[in-house]
This record gives C-alpha cells, sequence and structure tokens, in this order.
C-alpha cells in the first residue's frame, strides 16, 4: 500500500493537472455514484490526510464538494493528454476526471465517496495527526498523547496504526525503529523519548517525499536500512536482518529489524 509521502506525490500531480480547471466531463464508474455528473465543477486542489486523497471541487451550483479516494493495495492515478490513451485496462477505471488541460484516471481504487467538503471530517476526522501536514504544537501533542495511551502495545502496532498518526506504513514504520535503535516489537513503554521518534519519523516522511523515494541511508544503491532485506547483512553492523510480523489480529503487517542494533530487550 502506498504510504504518506506516494500518496502526497500522487496528489501533488494531480494538482498539476486539474487545478484552477473546469471539468468538461467526469464519470464515477461505482454503483453509488454511477448517475453523478461533474462537468462544469471546478477543481480547487487535492489535499491529503495521511494515505487519504481529498479532491476539493466546487460543483456548478457553487456547492463546494470532495471527492474522497484511497488507493488501498492496488489502486493509482493515472493523468494523461485529453483523450490519450489510458495507461491501463478501461474496467480498472473507477474515476475519470476530463478537463482542457488532462486527463485523470483512478484505476482500482479501493475507496471513492463523494461528499459536501464540510463533510470531510466524517472520513478523515478519526485518523491522527499527518506526519505531512502542518504539524502544529497541537498536532504533535495529539500525536505523543495517541502513541502512549497503550504503552504495552507494540511499537510497530501503534505506528501502523492510522488512528495514532497518519501516513506511515511498512516502509517507513520498520526505518524509523531502526534509526532510532528500537526493535519494533517492543513495548511502546520501553520509548525513551517517543516525541523524539515522531519527529524523526516526520524528517524521514518528508525526506521520501523530496527524494521521489526511501532514502534513509542517503546511498541510492542501498537506499533502506532494513525494508525487505531480510537475510541481508545489516549495512551498519553486518549482523543479518531478520523479518517478522507486528499489527492487529488479522492485519499482520511483515517489518524488519537489525538484531544487534535493535535488541529485542534491556
Amino acid at each position: 500500500m502506498p504510504e504518506g509521502d506516494a500518496v502526497r506525490r500522487t496528489a501533488d500531480r494531480l494538482d498539476r493537472a486539474l487545478a484552477g480547471q473546469t471539468l468538461t466531463g467526469s464519470d464515477l464508474r461505482v454503483p453509488q455514484l454511477a448517475t453523478t455528473d461533474l462537468t462544469g465543477a471546478i477543481v480547487e486542489r487535492t489535499a491529503t490526510h495521511g494515505k487519504h486523497l481529498l479532491t476539493r471541487l466546487v460543483a456548478g451550483d457553487g456547492t463546494p464538494l470532495t471527492l474522497h479516494t484511497h488507493l488501498k493495495m492496488e489502486g493509482s492515478w493515472r493523468v494523461v493528454a485529453p483523450g490519450a490513451r489510458w495507461p491501463g485496462p478501461a474496467h480498472d477505471a473507477r474515476v475519470v476526471l476530463r478537463s482542457a488541460r488532462a486527463d485523470a484516471v483512478g484505476f482500482l481504487l479501493g475507496i471513492v465517496e463523494l461528499l459536501p467538503s464540510a463533510d470531510e471530517g466524517s472520513v478523515v476526522g478519526h485518523l491522527g495527526p499527518d506526519l505531512l501536514g502542518g504539524w502544529t504544537p497541537d498536532d504533535e501533542a495529539q500525536a505523543l498523547a495517541r502513541l502512549t495511551a497503550a504503552p504495552g502495545r507494540a511499537l510497530g502496532t501503534a505506528l501502523l496504526d492510522q488512528r495514532v498518526v497518519a501516513g506511515l506504513g511498512t516502509i517507513w514504520m520498520s526505518e524509523v525503529c531502526f534509526v532510532q535503535g528500537l526493535h519494533p516489537r517492543r513495548p511502546v513503554a520501553d520509548v525513551a523519548d517517543p516525541l523524539r521518534l515522531l519527529r524523526r519519523a516526520r524528517l524521514l516522511l518528508r525526506s521520501g517525499l523530496e527524494h521521489g523515494q526511501p532514502l534513509t541511508t542517503g546511498d541510492r544503491r542501498n537506499p533502506v536500512w532494513v525494508y525487505r532485506r531480510q537475510r541481508q547483512p545489516c549495512l551498519r553492523c553486518r549482523t543479518t536482518i531478520e523479518a517478522g510480523t507486528v499489527g492487529e489480529p488479522g492485519r499482520e503487517r511483515t517489518t524488519y529489524w537489525c538484531p544487534h542494533c535493535q535488541p529485542d530487550g534491556p
């Protein structure tokens, strides 16, 4: 599943194509919106909150609307010249937004909803602060409170919970735990400085946005410390990287760690 930085890049791509444009056509290929026509709506911008995309429009009658989409595991947004061939099969398209500048096509989107912009809280209000958002002192305090609310919870599980902070997935969770020298299966209570951990997570996610890919090592030949490097030597100490799972039952995710750099105990 794309993580917060990749989703933000998707939003930026949609903005370059559609922001300020009047839609010349639309096709919402989900049952609940099959008869909805957004032709004539003006696209303001596409915002994000964690892994959620919020394309804000003003309908022809002046009503502010938000097209809420989520990529889930397989979804993507593609932008092509008006009338150009799509880079994917038509039967996978869930949303088509057409303008004089470009066509934007959402393939295999996991969520497609249209709602009044004033109701955006109903779809993202339950999420924790967005690590790529404005990140005010209040956001920081709220994220810290949410992270430490369940001290016995495994750190990796807590960081993957979008209700704690929004935007982290398995890549960034694995990498921030390594950088902080913390085993992802240790309880949150063992984190000596959880605020420093959150700030580092934000910095890493922003670096991924700026570089266009995870680059936690600073070396494009070996861009990540532990993610998907099981059975390979640690780039820092040469100990063999291990893999295992964290997450709520039924929603487990694979994570990676160096047993030397991230000891599973005091």
